[in-house]
Formats: structure tokens, sequence, C-alpha cells
């Protein structure tokens, strides 16, 4: 949204939203939806610390790390409002979704050398297409499509799943989602009666925040059912009584 100081990087070429440009800085041009993605690297490098130390598969740690390049891309996104760098945040959106859809159908899938080959080339290619062809809207199509997709497997995970706390993982993820996307929306449909309001409540900086969160319970949600697959106990516990995560105990053969 237009305003403010002068802009370091020149004119707007991306995607705009509601948030007014260039107030708090020269360099930045949406100060809120920028820094609203610290939270969201901040607990990918907390479950990749664990995945690490716990020494889970490494398409975890790929999925955390995954998690930090996307909020970093964000970043660089909504502090300049340029067009590459908005490919540079969407691009990976899309690379994460076939993470995860690695991760939630690859334990049944019987080819096991075929899904990650198809999925690379699949990335591969949606990456020079998006690069050469600007696409607003079949871009959001594909990326809720690839997201449908993920729910069916998801949901599996959540019924054939009896540890309370682990199902509580998949509800914060659930609530999470919903009330980022409502920000969302509010943000990118409402944005005209918002700019009026004396105070802006910075809805696409809310689903930065809650999205952060929401990758979160879904890895860890994602980590321990995959710890019951390999038969190594998980336990969802909390550091400091609240913030959970999963601990394993692995059989001394492995």
């Amino acid at each position: 949204m237009e305003n403010g100081l002068s802009s370091f990087w020149g004119p707007v070429t991306s995607a705009d939203w509601c948030e007014k440009n260039y107030v708090h800085s020269s360099y930045i041009a949406e100060f809120f939806n920028t820094i609203s993605n610290v939270p969201g690297i901040l607990l990918a490098l907390i479950g990749l610390i664990n995945a690490l130390r716990q020494r889970f598969e490494k398409r975890f740690s790929v999925l955390h790390i995954s998690n930090m390049i996307l909020a970093i891309g964000s970043m660089l996104y909504h502090s300049t409002l340029q067009h590459m760098q908005q490919q540079g945040d969407e691009t990976p959106m899309v690379w994460e979704m076939l993470l995860y859809f690695y991760i939630l159908y690859s334990p049944d899938w019987h080819y096991r050398s075929t899904m990650p080959t198809f999925l690379f080339f699949y990335g591969v290619g949606f990456a020079v297409f998006h690069a050469l062809f600007r696409f607003e809207i079949g871009f959001k199509v594909h990326y809720v499509i690839l997201c449908l997709i993920c729910i069916p497997r998801m949901y599996k995970y959540y019924i054939y799943t009896k540890d309370v706390s682990a199902k509580r993982l998949a509800k914060l993820y659930v609530a999470t989602l919903f009330l980022g996307s409502i920000c969302w929306l509010s943000d990118r449909v409402l944005c005209e009666e918002i700019s009026v309001w004396y105070f802006n409540p910075q809805g696409h900086a809310l689903w930065h925040v809650l999205m952060g969160f929401n990758s979160y319970f879904a890895n860890t949600f994602l980590m321990f059912c995959r710890a019951q697959q390999r038969g190594w106990d998980p336990k969802v516990v909390h550091f400091f009584g609240f913030f959970p995560y999963v601990k394993i105990q692995k059989p001394k053969s492995q």
C-alpha cells in the first residue's frame, strides 16, 4: 500500500499488501510483514535442533530448513516488494508442499525411487515455469490444490493416532491454519475498509506469525507419527511446561 518514505528499492513491481509502505525505513517496504517472519525462523530452528539432536531421518531436517528458507524469502519479498523477490517467496512455498507430500505419502509408496525423482523434476519444472511466466491467480490455485492433496493423509494420521498430546498438535495445526486464513483474507479483501481505521491490525503479518506456529505444529505431529511407524516410542513433552516437542527412545539396535 503506497505511502511513507522514499523507496531504496525503487517502484513496487510485486503484489502489494494492506500495510503502508516505507513508513519506518527507506530500506523496508512493509515493516510488520517483514519482521513477522522471525518467529517462523526461530520455531523452525528449534525443530531442526530437535531433529538433529535425536537423529530423526534427514527428511525432517530438510523440512525444518525449508521452513526457514521460506520465511527468509518472505522477509526479502516484503522488505523490497520486487517481483523477483516475490518469486523467491512463492517458489519455496511449492517446494515445501512437495516435501510435505513426500513425508506424508512415502511410507506406503511401493516404488521408493520414483516419488522423490518425480517430485524433484516437478519442483524444478515449476521453478522454471514460474520464473518465465507471471500468474498470480494460477499460483494460488496450484498451491491450494497441493495443500488439499495432503489433507486426506494428514487426517488418516490423525485418526490412527491414539496419543492425546499428539492429537492436540494436529488440532493446533488446524486452529492456526483457520485463524491465519481469516487474517490473510481480511487483509486482502477488506483493505479499503481497514486502511481508514485508526489502527491497522496487520492481518498479513499475523498470518506470518500463525503460519510459523502452524508449520511447527505440523512438523512436530509428523515427527511423532513417523517415530511411531519406526517403533521409536515417541512422546510429546513440553519445554517449560507448555512448548511441545517430540522425544523418542530408539531401540539399542538402531
